[in-house]
């Protein structure tokens, strides 16, 4: 061998041995790493119990990964995060230390928001309170999710939760079950904020009902829900024999509803409506959305029942149009007035005699609008012929409507309510075959009162009438059956009694006597009887009448004979001019005086105290003396009936 190979050799000769060791330390690190890494588990372990306080979580979070520890968490001080630290540092084994330690802080606003990242998870992020650990809060999370569900929890510990966070929290994240992967719930402070897109229709219309009682301590904040996605949009009006409108389907936005809403109350003109849509979306974007819902209004407004329906594109009409010209009105506004992109659709109508024959008189500020239907055209000349003289400030607006079946009368009817109209500040006329009804406001009190009486006599024969005529700024009391329906139902619910051996009264009876006295002022003939009560067996005995009264106050009661004045009186005191101080103090003659003859009124009996204790205290409420007395005829009541308030004739 040559001294060149030799050398060769012996610098390179370490290589032939790197196979061997590679196959060793393949073989003794899987078996050395698992227990060196359950061993730094175990101890870490026991490091982290010990930084939990009495009743709650550790703060301290570790997990070995080979020779490494990773840790995190929010100490409650910095010289608790110190020591922990130094105590995992000197672990055996262990070869650096991953992650970081915070320091627990006080968070204002006090942020929490939870996301939903995918079908089956939530994440946690922002502020939690420094009192709940992390799985005590996911404990209190569980019920309120769907099942399946995992938490990812990042949020930090720290102080200024509100107080009744936890349940506010669990309803919040309740919210997401009906919204899609994206949307999110934030507590902030006491406010509580909502965004996403609905899943469905169904979902939306739960999630915006559970919204309408914020959880306990808090208030609504931002609440933005995109309507779900729907394949079918559609939506639909039906009007009731009576009037009455019901909405179906769906509407884009709930400005949208409410603005169909407010249209479909005026057209179905006091009968009622009923809202069944739900928001969506999935509306054709070539259609106005207020354009399709105004036509579908005008020509539900030709019924007299029936419906309008809007599905796949196209409008459709069936049911009982109003009156003969109403099919041609109908016909011609699907020929010429749909909206763009809408298409005509099928129309199944009949007419039949109105039932009832409607008129409506409204007498506004600056105007009097005649509606509903007339028998002919003459007949709405006369009544217009009639308005223009007495109403010849207000600007007349005629929307009537020509069709049969008037009732017999309809033109005196209507004389005698434009007559009492024209004497009222605003008012309604309502005819309803041969049933008149008026509401409105008068100047004077006793010009309503005359309306009220006068007007039912006044109207053909054959005719029912009612006027309800209101004074502004005076208002009017209930009649007697009203006022006795309305004293029955301030029954506590409970027997109201005095203490044993006492007729003062306690906090308790305030509520029901504050509620007497605000009924006795708005029936203001109502008189009411005071009864009291008697104590059970054994109660003790009553105390001397002359101490027991129903006011806080000593004004009125006289001290004891036996009582001394006050030194410093005395000394002020001067006898009577020509006698001395003590002839001034000379004991009385034994003759007796008249007013000694005349024998005192019988102290009253507890049950009776009790009750004028309850009447001076209504009397200082305000009720009239004629109006509330104890009453004469039942002496008492026994004890477990309570006190006794009763109306009187």
């Amino acid at each position: 061998m040559s001294a060149s190979l030799s050398a060769l050799i012996r610098r390179t000769g370490w290589l032939v041995g790197l196979p061997g060791v590679a196959v060793i330390l393949g073989v003794a690190v899987p078996l050395v790493t698992p227990p060196l890494e359950a061993r730094l588990d175990a101890e870490a372990a026991a490091i982290v119990r010990e930084t939990a306080r009495a009743g709650t979580e550790p703060w301290l979070r570790a997990t070995a990964r080979g020779r490494d520890l990773v840790v995190f968490g929010e100490a409650p001080d910095a010289v608790s995060r110190d020591t922990t630290l130094a105590r995992l540092a000197a672990l055996p084994g262990l070869r650096r230390i991953e992650g970081s330690l915070g320091l627990v802080e006080t968070a204002a606003p006090f942020v929490w928001t939870a996301t939903r990242t995918g079908p089956d998870r939530i994440a946690l992020t922002g502020n939690r309170p420094a009192e709940i650990g992390p799985l005590a809060l996911a404990d209190r999370l569980t019920p309120s999710l769907a099942p399946g569900t995992r938490l990812d929890d990042d949020a930090r510990a720290a102080y200024g939760a509100p107080a009744e966070f936890a349940q506010a929290a669990a309803e919040a994240i309740s919210a997401l079950k009906a919204l899609q992967p994206g949307a999110r719930v934030e507590l902030s402070g006491t406010r509580l904020s909502v965004r996403g897109e609905a899943i469905s229709t169904e979902d939306e219309a739960r999630l915006r009902a559970s919204l309408a009682t914020p959880p306990t301590g808090f208030t609504l904040g931002t609440i933005e829900i995109l309507p779900a996605n729907v394949p079918d949009f559609a939506f639909g009006l039906a009007r009731a024999p009576g009037g009455a409108i019901t909405l179906t389907g769906h509407v884009v936005s709930e400005a949208a509803r409410a603005s169909l809403r407010a249209r479909a109350t005026e057209i179905a003109e006091g009968a009622g409506i009923l809202d069944e849509t739900r928001t969506a979306r999935g509306l054709d974007p070539a259609i106005d959305p207020a354009g399709l819902a105004g036509f579908a209004l005008r020509l539900v407004a030709l019924l007299q029942e029936g419906g309008v329906a809007f599905a796949r594109g196209a409008v459709s009409v069936t049911g009982v149009a109003l009156d003969g010209q109403a099919v041609d009105e109908i016909a011609a506004l699907l020929r010429d007035g749909r909206p763009s992109g809408v298409a005509a659709g099928p129309v199944r109508l009949e007419t039949r005699p109105l039932k009832p024959y409607r008129v409506q008189l409204r007498r506004e500020a600056d105007s009097v609008t005649l509606g509903g239907h007339l028998p002919d055209a003459a007949t709405r000349e006369r009544i217009l012929a009639a308005l223009r003289p007495k109403f010849f400030r207000e600007r007349i607006v005629d929307r009537s409507r020509l069709a049969d079946g008037a009732p017999e009368g309809l033109t005196g009817a209507l004389d005698q309510g434009i007559a009492t109209l024209a004497v009222l500040a605003r008012g309604e006329i309502r005819i309803a075959d041969r049933a008149l009804t008026l509401t409105g406001d008068s100047l004077y009190a006793e010009s309503a009162r005359r309306i009220e009486s006068d007007l039912p006599r006044a109207l053909p024969a054959g005719w029912q009438g009612s006027a309800a005529i209101a004074v502004p700024g005076v208002g009017t009391a209930p009649d007697a059956k009203a006022c006795a329906t309305r004293f029955t139902a301030l029954d506590p619910g409970r027997a109201m009694t005095f203490v044993p051996g006492s007729a003062i009264l306690t906090a308790a009876f305030y509520p029901l006597l504050d509620s007497v006295a605000a009924w006795a002022k708005a029936c203001p003939t109502g008189r009411i009887a005071v009864t009291g009560h008697t104590d059970p067996a054994g109660a003790p005995p009553a105390p001397k009448p002359a101490v027991e009264t129903a006011v806080d106050s000593t004004a009125s009661v006289e001290p004891p004979k036996d009582a001394k004045a006050p030194a410093k009186a005395d000394t002020k005191a001067k006898p009577a001019t020509g006698t001395s101080a003590k002839a001034a103090t000379k004991t009385p003659s034994k003759k007796p005086s008249a007013k000694a003859d005349i024998p005192s009124e019988p102290e009253p009996d507890l049950p009776r105290q009790r009750a004028l204790a309850l009447v001076e205290y209504l009397l200082q409420a305000g009720l009239p003396p004629d109006r509330v007395a104890a009453d004469p005829a039942a002496q008492s009541r026994p004890p477990a009936e309570g006190i006794g308030l009763a109306l009187r004739p």
